[in-house]
């Protein structure tokens, strides 16, 4: 076998695997610049948001501001187990508090993605359009409920291309007094899907106003002591002085 003959050989065999990869690359490079069926990325979202851990203890920090009739600008901590919720202000319009307050209450999360995420069962859910995000697409959706309530309502979902969880769901709200709309965005924190921006424009008679938290710091420890949410007991009194 000549000299050429060999090198043409071994040519051969860097060549030809190196080309199959960059075949198949350009294959799979091909299939994510495609958007997924619509309907399979419903089907996913159907499964996906009724199988999202919810973490039963959690603690995070977040920001409100709020301009209208009121005007606040708020920075708390927050220590949440289950329903029992620990919320304390660290500061009040930029100012940092000498002493910070604490504040207790029962509540389930109103911002949590199990409780805002519209379901299939519930609405008519209709594809708008595919946005590129990224690596990947995200997909928005028309949301109708079949049922009509008056209150808060979901009028539009935006889905994760890669976890087919919500990342937006935009809203309307209405009251008495009030009407306006907005939305809450949702990201990924490890394995749970947790709220870090909500916003919100209304007119609360007749007034505009405007609301928005921004949430952080998230840190999901395994447990919170009881004693988290004992509130402390007031100093006992002694008797009058002589």
């Amino acid at each position: 076998m000549s000299a050429a003959v060999r090198r043409r050989r071994l040519a051969l065999r860097i060549v030809a695997p190196a080309a199959f990869a960059c075949a198949v690359l350009g294959i799979a490079g091909y299939a994510l610049g495609e958007p997924l069926d619509s309907q399979y990325v419903l089907s996913r979202y159907a499964i996906a948001i009724e199988a999202v851990p919810v973490p039963k203890d959690v603690v995070f920090t977040y920001t409100v501001s709020q301009l209208g009739p009121s005007n606040i600008e708020q920075r708390h901590t927050v220590f949440r187990s289950g329903s029992d919720v620990r919320d304390e202000t660290l500061s009040v319009d930029g100012v940092t508090l000498s002493r910070k307050r604490v504040r207790f209450s029962r509540h389930e999360d109103p911002y949590a993605v199990t409780k805002l995420a519209p379901r299939t069962v519930a609405n008519q859910i209709l594809f708008l359009n595919a946005m590129k995000s990224g690596a990947h697409y995200e997909y928005a959706y028309e949301v109708t409920p079949f049922v009509k309530t008056s209150g808060a309502a979901v009028e539009r979902v935006t889905i994760d291309g890669t976890r087919f969880l919500p990342r937006i769901v935009r809203f309307r709200t209405a009251s008495a007094n009030a009407a306006g709309e907005g939305e809450v965005v949702y990201a990924p924190f490890g394995r749970y899907w947790m709220p870090v921006l909500a916003s919100i424009d209304a007119k609360i008679n007749g007034k505009p106003a405007r609301e928005r938290i921004t949430w952080g710091d998230y840190r999901f420890p395994e447990a919170l002591p009881a004693s988290t949410f004992a509130a402390p007991k007031p100093l006992r009194q002694s008797g009058p002085l002589p």
